[in-house]
């Protein structure tokens, strides 16, 4: 049974992976909530698709003087590095944007634990968040944290 650990979700400006424009983290300690950290991010040349804007609805104006990643890592840093970390669809998405903009700002990439709650429960977070009735707004990085942390921690319930 895991009842620590931290569940992670990112929002990307483009297709690139190394494109994140909002983090969420959200923190949870022998079955509590005790910390959460939300952050948008300027994106390499603060660019994006039109098609990725209409999914989170994050512009360029929005994170013109917000921090690159390499700034929000230092805060981020201490919530993965040597923890479970959880993210829905985290192997197909989030712990690969995780590696690609660590290894675009020339970051180690920390020792961590991945686990993923759509390979536990194999649906999409808004339909898992519907059936077993989880506040979401989706695409909201801290949001979709705070479904996921919540979706894993029911698992070991």
């Amino acid at each position: 049974m895991i009842n620590s650990f931290t569940a992670i979700d990112f929002e990307t400006a483009h297709g690139k992976r190394w494109s994140i424009c909002q983090v969420g983290l959200v923190r949870v300690e022998n079955g509590l909530v005790t910390e959460e950290y939300s952050s948008l991010v300027q994106p390499p040349n603060n660019f994006y698709w039109d098609n990725f804007i209409d999914i989170h609805g994050i512009t360029p104006e929005m994170t013109a003087n917000a921090p690159t990643f390499d700034i929000v890592w230092k805060e981020m840093e201490r919530f993965i590095k040597n923890q479970d970390v959880v993210a829905h669809n985290g192997f197909a998405f989030d712990f690969n944007c995780l590696s690609q903009t660590l290894e675009y700002y020339d970051v180690e990439t920390p020792v961590y634990t991945g686990h993923c709650t759509y390979k536990i429960y194999g649906d999409n977070l808004a339909s898992l968040c519907e059936r077993f009735n989880i506040t979401l707004k989706h695409h909201d990085a801290l949001s979709d944290a705070m479904a996921c942390a919540e979706l894993f921690r029911m698992h070991f319930e």
